[in-house]
């Protein structure tokens, strides 16, 4: 049989998006047994690939399965892409298109938290309404064909106030910690998170993968130490609870308390580019720069890095074996940094160039799934009594200031559904690469490795990109003697994108100034750009990454965007997503006659920045906020007659520069935002017909935060009495949906 086979057809409509992923006839593993770079140990239970999991397949007879390479679906075995959204903090209604976004993007299993603090704020009243409703989430999943895991806490964090955990809770601990001593096997306390449990698994009653549902996994717990027997009892709980799935998982990180059971809950790993949570205010500060290193272990020093000792990152500490050579579960990301949130005392200003290097990274280290958090931003809800977001005043989980409402993330999609293009369209590539050739890297163990070389048999993986110390390096993914129709195929400066029938499409690796070559044989041939050429029968084009951001694999044909935006299936065709903004230029002159924008008050002095409860600066509060300068403006429906248009689609780009911002309609505060650089996003639709005001602080010079270079210039400029502060304007943005009907 051909390498790239057709894939066969399953009418299972749960599984159709993975089993697109596959274009080879599933392997047995121990047909091609090989040493594998992380040395994994043949324990009898990963020779046979069983881990004690739940029910693996579904009605239609389809296995969802799990060893120590990774998954298969039915006898398919394949590479998953895997993004993190959190349904409770995105509107109700835009729940299926923004899941069809991530499907573009290349995402073919979902993960969300479903945090506590969300659905039982006082005890006993459970709120499963509106965009908190689990349950109607899941089916819309379901509509679209989007396996999920659900990770479920009781602690999940996620930058949320008290990381999730209900403040009744939270009181009761503190008064009895014997019977409440949050995450331990405490009666009251694991009572309360069986409760939890319980309810959760309604929801999504009928709706797991045995059920012909798109529930194919949990997460116990998250970033905890255990000791085990909290986890297994956890587990126990869940399994109790009805969440009968195919695979469970927990973070890799941090060390456990104890060793675990084996085979009980899959390690999932991560790495982030940056992070907000470190205490310093340097640039790239510990070990940063290794996440962007090809690497023999899947622990990562960078996570969490404010909370253990030197000693307890270590990476052969962290891994539960004996150490690395002991390692024998697959290796799985759940959390290589999508972006990352500023918090307010480290600004960080994410390019969109991360992620795809992170990817290429673990994926040349041996990794079978490329796992994201986040993939797309969000909203904090709102809350009378507090915060919903993480932050120094609360009693527990108050390790940095976060934003109250915005969870934007600087991901792939950002918090309004916006893309982030270089983040989206180069991940993408990626992903629509291991759609057509994951089921053939999937097999193979890692054969050299270096900080910025691997090779997995017929793929070779290189990056010397690093954030802010080498941004003009390179990261890729290209064949190493391929074999294609008795050919050997290998390229250097191209990467593979797809496989549409017998031709090959091919990108031309960013920033790559030499013709694209690709050996064939002995023999080199030099391809056009953008231009479909045959050699030796074999059907070829190499898109320039200009052209590759508008094409897009869908049903097996490659189609163009004509607006510049996302294309997505609906069952309807095909629609084009584009963001556009308006002609309206970004001054606050032109704007004035449209918004009334009219400045009402002027800043009052310089706050004293304090360090809070965990020594880091302490972000402003509500009385600082009515010293601020404040303009006031009126929005208007901006979404003008037009049928690619709606009300929900228009949206408020606010520049401005300086400490931080905050949006009130009517008093209530709709949005707000720490200044990195980035403008501030506010849907217009929440602000129509309202009174509504800007609120702006100055930021001092001597301010305890961290900027990026760009930042700080633009704060060394500044006034040493008023600081920085200025509003550069507003933009209008537009949200075009198209319809799109031909393919090429």
């Amino acid at each position: 049989m051909p390498i790239f086979a057709t894939t066969t057809t399953i009418k299972d409509m749960n599984i159709r998006l993975l089993l697109a992923l596959c274009s080879l006839p599933f392997t047995p593993l121990a047909a091609q047994e090989r040493t594998h770079s992380l040395a994994y140990v043949d324990f009898e239970t990963v020779r046979r690939g069983l881990f004690s999991f739940g029910t693996k397949t579904n009605p239609e007879g389809v296995s969802f399965e799990v060893d120590r390479y990774g998954f298969s679906i039915g006898d398919k075995r394949l590479i998953p892409v895997m993004g993190e959204l959190h349904y409770s903090r995105i509107p109700r209604k835009e729940w299926q298109r923004e899941i069809r976004k991530m499907k573009a993007g290349g995402i073919t299993i979902l993960s969300t938290y479903t945090f506590w603090i969300h659905h039982e704020e006082q005890e006993g009243q459970w709120d499963w309404s509106d965009n908190k409703d689990l349950r109607a989430f899941l089916k819309v999943c379901k509509d679209e064909n989007m396996p999920v895991v659900l990770r479920l806490g009781p602690f999940c964090h996620g930058e949320v106030y008290q990381g999730g955990i209900p403040v009744w809770l939270v009181q009761k601990s503190q008064a009895d910690p014997s019977q409440y001593k949050l995450r331990s096997e405490a009666k009251g306390f694991l009572a309360a998170t069986d409760r939890l449990y319980h309810q959760i698994g309604l929801q999504a009653k009928g709706l797991l993968w045995k059920d012909g549902g798109p529930v194919v996994g949990v997460q116990i717990e998250n970033e905890c130490r255990g000791p085990w027997s909290y986890y297994a009892t956890l587990r126990k709980m869940a399994i109790e609870a009805g969440f009968d799935v195919p695979f469970m998982t927990r973070t890799g990180w941090p060390k456990l308390n104890g060793k675990e059971e084996f085979g009980q809950l899959l390690p999932l790993y991560g790495d982030y580019a940056d992070g907000f949570w470190d205490r310093t205010l340097d640039d790239m500060p510990g070990d940063y720069r290794k996440a962007f290193e090809m690497k023999r272990s899947p622990v990562s020093a960078t996570i969490a890095t404010e909370t253990f000792s030197a000693e307890e990152l270590n990476a052969s500490s962290l891994l539960n074996a004996n150490d690395a050579q002991d390692f024998s579960y697959p290796y799985l990301t759940c959390e290589l940094g999508g972006g990352m949130m500023p918090s307010y005392h480290r600004r960080i200003n994410i390019s969109g160039s991360e992620a795809f290097p992170l990817a290429i990274c673990k994926l040349g280290s041996g990794s079978n799934l490329p796992g994201y958090y986040m993939y797309h931003g969000g909203s904090n809800t709102d809350n009378a009594a507090h915060s919903m977001a993480e932050c120094q005043d609360s009693p527990v989980t108050n390790y940095n200031d976060m934003p109250h409402i915005t969870y934007d993330f600087q991901s792939p999609l950002g918090e309004m559904g916006q893309p982030n293009w270089e983040a989206f369209h180069q991940t993408r590539w990626l992903h629509q690469f291991l759609a057509d050739w994951g089921t053939l890297l999937s097999q193979m163990p890692v054969d050299s490795l270096s900080e910025h070389y691997a090779r997995r048999g017929n793929f070779e993986f290189r990056n010397d990109y690093v954030r802010i110390l080498n941004e003009q390096g390179k990261a890729s993914v290209t064949l190493y003697q391929m074999p294609y129709k008795d050919r050997l195929l290998t390229t250097k400066n191209i990467q593979p994108l797809a496989k549409i029938g017998d031709q090959l499409v091919f990108i031309s690796v960013k920033g790559n100034t030499t013709p694209p070559v690709l050996r064939m044989g002995y023999f080199d041939y030099e391809l056009p750009i953008d231009l479909e050429t045959t050699i030796n029968g074999i059907p070829l084009l190499v898109l320039s990454p200009e052209k590759a951001r508008s094409a897009y694999v869908i049903d097996g044909r490659l189609h163009f965007a004509k607006h510049g935006g996302i294309l997505f299936k609906t069952p309807n065709g095909i629609e084009e997503e584009a963001w556009e903004a308006t002609k309206i230029a970004s001054n606050r002159k032109s704007l004035a006659p449209l918004l009334q924008l009219k400045q009402t008050q002027k800043a009052g002095p310089l706050r004293e920045v304090k360090m809070g409860k965990q020594k880091v600066a302490e972000q402003p509060n509500d009385a600082d906020f009515k010293k601020a300068a404040v303009w006031t403006l009126s929005v208007p429906n901006l979404a003008e007659a037009s049928k690619h248009v709606t009300n929900d689609d228009v949206f408020l780009e606010i520049n401005y520069r300086g400490d931080c911002a905050r949006i009130y309609a009517n008093g209530v505060l709709v949005q707000d935002n720490f200044w990195n650089g980035k403008p501030m996003l506010v849907r217009a639709s929440q602000l129509q017909g309202k009174k509504v005001e800007l609120r702006i602080l100055p930021m001092g010079k001597d301010y305890p935060i961290y900027l990026q270079r760009e930042q700080k210039e633009e704060l060394e400029k500044a006034d040493e009495k008023t600081g920085l502060l200025s509003l550069d304007g507003i933009r209008i943005l537009r949200r075009c949906t198209y319809p799109l009907y031909k393919s090429r």
